[in-house]
């Protein structure tokens, strides 16, 4: 970490990620909380989740703007749009004007498949290969991390002066996040001009993908298990009002598996050096589905247990995932590749998340966390029991 703190465009990253990360949770949480408070719906709260992961079904255009154009300035082009478009939720007063809500997740959702690609391409280019673990480390601590206090302070600010306000504090972080961002000094080449054929164009990333073993593997692992993990965003409202909590004690749960996301984003790169990008991620789906069954039992104390479980979790899987996309993958096709990921990921969760919203009105809340660990645990043993390959290994074998 140290290593990578010396590098003076990485400082500027990550302290505009913290402030962008910390308005991007605290306006999740919001979102859904809202949504609950305006229809007094479980299953329309968790559809909140369910749009944004729709937003970004746009990834393959995305991934294949981001190899494009210089990726700097599509970043802040990103931010600065999001963070205007945002401002739409001070027309939010009755259940009415809902809608609002929807369309930011949405925009939240297709925004995120220009910039995170983008974002992806750039550390490759700024950082050397070795330090990509780490980087992806810090980020994921940041970012997850923040649900330590994001959560809580947008939900105190929604009880507050409503949720107008905690919108207006997102767009601030977006705007903080522009400014460090152009205050980067990275170079960056002039990118590959187009192919003049589309279709192949955005494909690339997904045909890259499937022909790079290690990269098919820990996409068709984590995709299984998305199939079922967005259940948790309906289910997790279920689990409050069984311990007697109100929807915004979510705020609470968040926070506390925020406490793990530090653990699992501080650890990640460690880890990874000895096991390998695959091993980590099906670890950390390892742990994310112990956090499952915890989720079941009818005491608040082993339901918080399950937050930082769920923490170090979704830190090792994220990092592992990143690194395996960035380390296997040519700069040219980066964005695309990243996107292809994304969409492939995107796509299970969606399905998952509505699946989900309707079988919480059909079936016991209980019953559909069994079954959630029991299909992540599946995939975390598909991830674990394959042959963790070198970089050049798995570039022969593509």
């Amino acid at each position: 970490m140290r290593v990578l703190l010396s590098y003076r465009d990485a400082r500027l990253l990550l302290a505009g990620q913290m402030l962008s990360a910390f308005g991007d949770w605290a306006m999740l949480i919001v979102l859904a909380v809202w949504m609950k408070s305006l229809t007094g719906s479980n299953a329309l709260a968790g559809l909140t989740f369910f749009v944004f992961a729709a937003g970004s079904l746009l990834a393959p255009l995305g991934g294949l703007l981001a190899d494009r154009v210089r990726r700097r300035p599509l970043m802040i082009a990103a931010d600065c749009v999001l963070g205007a478009f945002v401002l739409v939720l001070l027309l939010v007063h009755d259940r009415g004007d809902a809608w609002l809500i929807y369309a930011v997740a949405f925009a939240y959702g297709a925004l995120g498949t220009v910039f995170f690609p983008a974002r992806a391409a750039l550390l490759k280019i700024m950082l050397p290969e070795e330090l990509l673990a780490d980087a992806n480390g810090a980020l994921t601590a940041t970012r997850e991390g923040l649900r330590i206090i994001a959560p809580l302070a947008g939900a105190g600010l929604y009880t507050l002066l409503g949720g107008g306000a905690v919108a207006v504090l997102d767009s601030a972080t977006f705007a903080a996040s522009a400014l460090f961002l152009s205050r980067m000094r990275v170079p960056e080449a002039k990118p590959a001009p187009p192919e003049h054929h589309f279709v192949r164009e955005v494909t690339a990333g997904l045909r890259h993908v499937w022909e790079t073993l290690p990269l098919r593997q820990v996409v068709v692992g984590v995709a299984l298990a998305l199939l079922v993990v967005g259940f948790s965003e309906t289910l997790i409202f279920a689990v409050m009002a069984a311990l007697g909590e109100p929807p915004s004690f979510f705020g609470v749960f968040a926070t506390i598996q925020g406490v793990g996301s530090i653990a699992g984003g501080v650890t990640a790169a460690a880890v990874l050096r000895r096991v390998g990008e695959g091993h980590l991620v099906g670890m950390g789906l390892a742990l994310f589905a112990v956090a499952d069954l915890c989720l079941i039992a009818p005491s608040l104390p082993v339901v918080l247990v399950a937050g930082p479980v769920a923490g170090i979790g979704v830190a090792w899987a994220i990092v592992g995932f990143s690194t395996a996309l960035q380390t296997r993958t040519p700069l040219v096709i980066q964005g695309r590749v990243s996107a292809a990921a994304d969409l492939t990921l995107s796509v299970a969760q969606a399905t998952s998340i509505a699946t989900g919203a309707v079988l919480s009105t059909l079936v016991d809340f209980r019953i559909l966390f069994v079954v959630m660990a029991g299909v992540v645990l599946a995939s975390a043993a598909y991830l674990l029991t394959r042959r963790e390959p070198t970089t050049a290994a798995a570039t022969m074998e593509a």
